[in-house]
């Protein structure tokens, strides 16, 4: 094995500095999505189903995973929540009113929401859009 000297250092150096950042890596891109992708569920709101195997969770005998796509200046309606579920912000920011109580999510926040005591609606009050990753877990 050859020893390490000071030319071989700066060769390395000067390699890696010339070599495109896509070849060393690069942060993943946030999913976007087409204007027809997805089902509109409201005004500026689509759903993005991205997936659904069964449980190996004893309580739950489905997961689901979709993203809930929300324009600027769109909102969702406060509904009962259906079934337990994890969220993340992916892109964007919330407003989210969450059992009465307001906070706001940013990109990589998560919370909870609860099976039949959760009674959520958000809006998008930013100018960018908004995406919130949802892992449902359905019990039937």
């Amino acid at each position: 094995m050859e020893a390490i000297n000071r030319r071989s250092t700066l060769a390395l150096g000067l390699t890696m500095a010339a070599t495109p950042l896509v070849a060393w890596g690069t942060p993943a891109a946030a999913e976007t999505y087409g204007p027809d992708e997805g089902e509109e569920v409201g005004p500026g709101v689509r759903v993005v189903a991205l997936g659904e195997r069964a449980s190996v969770i004893p309580a739950y005998k489905m997961v689901k995973l979709r993203d809930v796509v929300i324009q600027p200046g769109a909102k969702t309606p406060d509904n009962v929540m259906k079934n337990d579920m994890l969220c993340h912000m992916t892109e964007g920011e919330l407003s989210v009113v969450q059992n009465g109580k307001t906070f706001t999510v940013k990109k990589g926040d998560v919370w909870t929401c609860a099976n039949a005591d959760t009674t959520e609606g958000t809006q998008n009050k930013s100018s960018a859009v908004a995406i919130m990753r949802v892992i449902d877990l359905m019990t039937s």
